[in-house]
């Protein structure tokens, strides 16, 4: 299957943790492996993607759990930065204020798709990125078609708004 790394994109934009997403996308690929081995091979995409949002959901679950005690208990926690080998890959063609430029619009863009609703983020990471149709985004979801267009819009109107103001 060869949606490893943009699942593995996904799934650290809701987390916001390299580590935890990585558990998340193998723990995905596990149960899909282990579960749905048997199903005709056009339906692992769409299993896949459900199997990773439910994943995704646990982990909201139990760290919205864990950080009302954590609290508590320790400090501010500090984010680790996501390393993409391919944001920082180097490139005769670009001057390095145009790489200044991309990396300034890479991460408002991550930042903004951040600040989605997880169900918003979600419909918006499946529609645009995967390039899913609004009935598999709707199933992987959990959800009505009207739902996903719903959260799809929203999303968008989000993130057209913010970035044309951070321009």
């Amino acid at each position: 299957m060869k949606v490893e790394r943009r699942a593995f994109r996904m799934a650290e934009l809701s987390t916001r943790n390299r580590d935890d997403a990585l558990d998340i996308v193998q723990d995905a690929m596990m149960q899909l492996a282990s579960k749905y081995a048997h199903k005709p091979e056009e339906q692992w995409t769409p299993l896949f993607y459900r199997i990773l949002n439910n994943r995704i959901m646990d982990f909201h679950r139990k760290s919205s759990t864990q950080n009302r005690w954590r609290v508590w208990f320790t400090g501010n926690e500090d984010e680790d930065e996501f390393y993409d080998p391919v944001q920082q890959a180097s490139s005769n063609e670009m001057s390095p204020s145009a790489k200044a430029d991309l990396h300034d619009s890479v991460e408002r863009t991550n930042h903004f798709i951040q600040q989605l609703s997880p169900r918003q983020r979600q419909a918006f990471l499946l529609r645009a990125w995967e390039g899913m149709d609004v009935a598999e985004t709707a199933k992987i979801m959990n959800c009505s078609q009207g739902s996903v267009k719903t959260h799809y819009s929203r999303a968008v109107h989000f993130l057209r708004e913010q970035l044309h103001e951070n321009i």
